[in-house]
């Protein structure tokens, strides 16, 4: 039966990381079927240049601002950045034809706007009217566009063929880009978008410290990167209504029986393996004393369900940013 998830708002890249894991290992059948990397070589490239320079600047710009700045200052600069960004998402429920959170959405935005004192505070949540999460990726992917192959863009990380220019519109569709609009001469607009940027940047990088030590300890952290990404997009544009996989027993003996995943499905757990010691003990019980095989956890690298660590905040901005 299909699940219906409620998403949290947040861009792209904050998604990747703090939702995958849910995502990638709860709904393996989101990447059943291998990645499509055609770009791979360059892509591991890109890879290894962003990680370089989220290691020697964003992580430790992350950790400064997590360390300067209290939680609850944190919460009010993430609340006005949502909701500055939120024409974006009202525009692609409209778009995909969920015309209900549109209405749902507009009414949010208007109370966390007005009551809320320009978006610092959250009291649409209070009142019931729950977040989504829509950009105009999702809104291709649910109108039939396919990904594509996947790409890692310098300095914005994981994105593929139909996410990556469909970050365009979501640019010239939130709130931040009609800043530059204002009348108010005392402060540049391009001032105030790199300003808003980097807030946004740090608030998503920070959030995503707790993923670190899980990439850094993957077998292969581009792999879980481009897996994790995948999987999680595919199950924001179907809003977690995967379908059930049923897996053929390679023996063809199910009997139409669902069996367990592939082991190196997506978001599959830790890998187990069986292990047979050299001179493992009888088993009296038994009436030719056969020994007994002992079960072990094997040592092999974490799975595909491993959280990603986006660089930086725009990953996926994407970010990561709604149902």
């Amino acid at each position: 039966m299909p699940r219906t998830a409620h998403r949290p708002s947040g861009r792209a890249a904050t998604h990747v990381a703090l939702l995958l894991i849910g995502a990638a290992s709860a709904c393996p059948a989101a990447a059943a079927e291998p990645p499509k990397d055609p770009f791979e070589r360059v892509n591991r490239a890109t890879y290894a240049f962003n990680d370089a320079l989220d290691r020697m600047l964003a992580r430790p710009a992350a950790k400064a601002y997590r360390a300067v700045v209290p939680q609850k200052a944190r919460e009010v600069v993430s609340n006005f950045l949502a909701n500055l960004a939120y024409p974006t998402v009202i525009l692609n429920d409209a778009l995909q034809a969920k015309f209900r959170d549109a209405g749902s959405d507009t009414l949010r935005l208007l109370t966390n706007t007005v009551v809320g004192v320009g978006g610092l505070f959250d009291p649409a949540t209070h009142f019931g009217l729950a977040a989504h999460d829509e950009d105009f990726g999702q809104t291709l992917g649910v109108w039939g566009v396919k990904t594509g192959p996947y790409l890692v863009l310098p300095f914005l990380g994981p994105s593929d063929l139909r996410d990556g220019p469909a970050r365009l519109v979501d640019h010239f569709t939130s709130g931040e880009y009609y800043l530059r609009y204002s009348k108010n001469k005392t402060v540049s607009a391009t001032s105030t978008e790199y300003a808003l940027f980097g807030l946004r940047f740090l608030g998503i990088r920070t959030e995503l410290l707790s993923t670190d030590e899980a990439l850094r300890q993957a077998f292969d952290p581009y792999a879980v990167m481009r897996n994790a990404y995948l999987a999680h997009r595919e199950y924001l544009v179907r809003d977690g209504n995967l379908p059930e996989e049923t897996y053929d027993d390679p023996t063809g003996d199910s009997g139409g029986r669902p069996v367990a995943p592939p082991a190196d499905a997506a978001g599959a757990a830790v890998e187990t393996a069986v292990a047979v010691p050299a001179e493992a003990p009888a088993d009296p019980s038994l009436p030719d004393g056969r020994a007994i095989d002992a079960v072990a956890p094997s040592d092999g690298a974490p799975g595909d369900g491993l959280p990603a660590r986006a660089l930086p905040a725009a990953a996926g901005l994407e970010d990561p940013a709604r149902t």
